[in-house]
């Protein structure tokens, strides 16, 4: 890196599905990125359940899972809505740290018990929680669908969650487990954004051999 890129601080942007661990992922490394370079992240929503609402033969066990997404990305969307965009992300950090290291909210119960213990931890109102329940067409229902749109404008929709965008430049990923630290990190970022970049390129990839590694 340039003396005058570590000058120039940039701004990113990132579109999670509070359910994603591959996204939970992500974004711990953009934790660490934001360390060890002069980038500034902000946070947005996309939603696996918008994304496939209206695909065929998904397994039910993925349905089930489809089903249960809704109420996350209301409930944040619901709370930036009523209080600020800044709440995003203490919102997320607290839902994914009870989803994907605690590995709980497996069921409506408890996932409807986790979304009430993050608003207390954020400081948020209780009564947030009323949104959080699936009205198709509603305000919130709106909202959500166009934060999900900017995301899969900037990407496609053969793609998932996360999405990272910068400056002008926007990729699917990365899927990276376990997440990256320190100047790994920003070497991950260095790479990402020179590949996304480049005119023509689309995709890397292989096959995953491990789950994610929330250590």
């Amino acid at each position: 890196m340039t003396t005058d890129q570590a000058q120039t601080r940039s701004s990113a942007e990132m579109f999670f599905d509070p359910l994603c661990p591959w996204a939970w992922m992500t974004s711990r490394w953009l934790l660490q990125v934001e360390q060890v370079r002069p980038v500034d992240i902000t946070w947005s929503v996309m939603s696996l359940s918008v994304l496939n609402e209206n695909r065929e033969g998904l397994p039910d066990s993925y349905k089930a899972m489809l089903s249960r997404g809704w109420a996350p990305v209301r409930l944040v969307i619901a709370a930036a809505r009523e209080h600020g965009d800044e709440v995003k992300k203490a919102l997320y950090d607290a839902i994914g740290h009870r989803f994907h290291l605690e590995q709980r909210g497996q069921d409506e119960a408890s996932q409807r018990e986790v979304l009430q213990e993050a608003l207390a931890e954020v400081g948020l109102p209780a009564d947030l929680i009323r949104f959080a329940d699936n009205v198709p067409g509603d305000d919130i229902d709106q909202l959500l669908r166009a934060s999900h749109q900017r995301a899969i404008d900037l990407v496609g929709d053969d793609v998932g969650t996360p999405v990272v965008a910068v400056e002008g430049t926007a990729f699917f990923g990365p899927v990276v487990t376990p997440a990256p630290k320190g100047e790994a990190a920003g070497k991950l970022w260095d790479g990402c954004l020179l590949v996304a970049a480049t005119p023509g390129f689309y995709e890397i990839k292989r096959t995953r051999s491990v789950g994610p590694d929330f250590s």
